[in-house]
């Protein structure tokens, strides 16, 4: 399975990624490790995590308080959000909704 990854999402990745970095030496990298595992579960499992939205799958990071927001067309996983946990919920709900006014 092909894995993508919407821009909204890439940009928390990677502001995720920046700010980890700032808080203490080899953070960044073991939060980089957790989210490639996740993928690699959601790829070797796509369908185990729980369904949270019509068409959207929610898998959680074991170390990190994120999530990871995906759905699945055809043979691609579709990472909609790397979402923290305990901020406001379904605030990616438009990034659904402007994907589909683009098909």
């Amino acid at each position: 399975m092909n894995v993508l990854f919407l821009k909204p999402a890439q940009f928390e990745a990677d502001d995720t990624v920046a700010w980890y970095n700032t808080q203490s030496q080899g953070l960044r990298m073991q939060f980089l490790d957790d989210i490639d595992r996740t993928i690699r579960r959601i790829v070797a499992y796509p369908l185990s995590s729980v369904e949270i939205e019509q068409g959207l799958r929610r898998c959680l990071l074991s170390r990190f308080p994120y999530g990871i927001i995906y759905g699945i067309d055809s043979e691609t996983i579709i990472v909609v959000a790397v979402a923290h946990l305990h901020r406001e919920p379904r605030y990616w709900i438009d990034r659904i909704v402007g994907q589909k006014q683009k098909e």
